[in-house]
């Protein structure tokens, strides 16, 4: 098994992706008006990993009084250690 298969996906971004289309922010807006390569969308698209940078640049995009919390989901790593 490679490190792919081993690696559950911990941290996801649908909530990202909900919360731009209730504020009315497009993908192609992200990446014409507030350059966001389209790279780190197809990234944050996959739910790969992504820098803080991009991160606050989104928060930022949207503005006052989101957090990481209205774009990420964090899901605990079950498997047991050792």
């Amino acid at each position: 098994m490679n490190n792919k298969e081993e690696h559950e996906i911990m941290i996801t971004f649908t909530k990202l992706f909900k919360t731009l289309k209730e504020n009315g922010i497009s993908q192609y807006s992200l990446y014409h008006n507030y350059g966001i390569s389209r790279a780190q969308i197809q990234r944050l698209k996959e739910n790969q990993s992504v820098t803080t940078h991009t991160l606050d640049m989104l928060l930022n995009i949207l503005g006052e009084g989101y957090t990481l919390d209205d774009i990420a989901e964090f899901t605990p790593d079950t498997k047991e250690k050792g």
